[in-house]
């Protein structure tokens, strides 16, 4: 039996996240992040996913028994409104655009979506990131000393936002909540004092580009 072998995490699931990223006009990295993080947690409070008849319910219960992977793809042209055409979550960020799709098997992904490409997806930062939005939001720190693609920083943003909804203070999740789910990634803090007010921390499993154990996020709520 492989040493890293868990019962609980066979067959193993993930969330897919796909990322429009056309040729002419890409979305920059942290935008990315934003609406990739976003677009999970809307989808696990999305009624789909909450209601005891909603469809997405027993998939999400499936899936964070299990390690709460993310999968992230890229698609472009008439691969994107293939996406769209299947159940999910799509958030828009200051031109990036980012669909969560219900967790399942990995070896059981929708043909539209095992088809787009895993690897790769790259993007530049922004010269001038955008301002905080008004609280309550979640802010979110990616590690300065990890290098991560931008198909990986969004999944960890997502890992990160996903705990804090679970895991974060009731009161604090709650205004969250209630006011839409905001999310911003904090690029002009330094990354100690981050860590001193996080309220959740993603460690990373090591299956794709970091060890396993890696700090790569760090999450809390603004109010």
């Amino acid at each position: 039996m492989r040493p890293d072998y868990d019962p609980l995490d066979d067959p193993p699931w993930a969330m897919q996240l796909v990322v429009r990223a056309e040729k002419a006009d890409p979305p920059d990295h942290g935008a990315v992040c934003e609406a990739a993080a976003t677009a999970v947690v809307r989808l696990l409070t999305d009624p789909h996913a909450t209601e005891p008849e909603g469809e997405w319910r027993e998939a999400v219960r499936a899936w964070e028994s299990r390690r709460i992977r993310k999968v992230t793809r890229r698609a472009r042209g008439v691969r994107w409104p293939e996406a769209l055409a299947l159940p999910g979550v799509t958030v828009e960020r200051d031109g990036a655009q980012v669909r969560a799709f219900p967790p399942g098997p990995v070896s059981d992904v929708p043909p539209e979506l095992a088809k787009l490409q895993v690897a790769g997806l790259d993007l530049a930062d922004a010269e001038d990131p955008k301002p905080p939005p008004d609280a309550p939001y979640a802010a979110i720190a990616l590690n300065p000393r990890v290098t991560m693609t931008t198909g990986k920083a969004a999944a960890q943003c997502g890992h990160a936002a996903q705990l804090l909804l679970r895991e974060g203070g009731r009161r604090d999740v709650r205004a969250w909540t209630e006011g839409g789910l905001r999310v911003h990634l904090t690029r002009d803090a330094p990354w100690d004092r981050c860590v001193e007010r996080a309220a959740i921390a993603v460690r990373d499993g090591g299956f794709t580009e970091v060890p396993p154990g890696t700090m790569t996020a760090i999450a809390w709520i603004v109010r």
